[in-house]
């Protein structure tokens, strides 16, 4: 069992969830701002790794299971695969940028002005910003989760 005040497990919970939003923001915006997905998965897995450092690995209001953890790094590797797999038979090579304006929704007076057919679609960077912060979300919080483990192990062993 986690040693924490009350104060630290009061203010935990809380500041987690804080921490998981910015990252998730960070990664949704990471195509138009500075960041991407390799920043909001790691700020994922702080709010993650604050919430199993003070409450404990059993105790953590955000549990996750073997299978869980396992789901979303295979979403994350299949889903990078998958799309640069697109890239490498729409454009020619992995990872091919294929953006196009779909919907058509960018007005013709915008695509004259500008010169640049599409200027709102970024792509498959967007999607790659999500799977990239899944991977490191997964894997930052697998690293904590395995030494927590590992320490209640070996305080059981004494």
């Amino acid at each position: 069992m986690s040693q924490g005040s009350v104060i630290l497990k009061l203010i935990a919970l809380p500041l987690s969830i804080i921490l998981i939003c910015l990252g998730i923001m960070t990664v949704l915006g990471g195509h138009i701002t500075p960041g991407g997905g390799f920043q909001g998965g790691a700020m994922i897995a702080s709010g993650v790794a604050l919430s199993i450092l003070v409450y404990g690995l059993g105790n953590s209001p955000l549990e996750f299971s073997h299978a869980y953890i396992e789901v979303f790094e295979s979403i994350g590797a299949l889903g990078f695969i998958i799309l640069g797999l697109i890239g490498l038979f729409v454009g020619g090579f992995f990872l091919y940028n294929v953006g196009t304006d779909i919907l058509n929704i960018v007005p013709a007076s915008i695509q004259n002005v500008l010169h640049y057919p599409d200027v709102t679609n970024a792509g498959i960077i967007p999607y790659l910003n999500i799977f990239v912060g899944l991977k490191v979300f997964v894997g930052l919080s697998a690293i904590v989760i395995a030494f927590e483990g590992f320490k209640k192990f070996t305080e059981e062993g004494e």
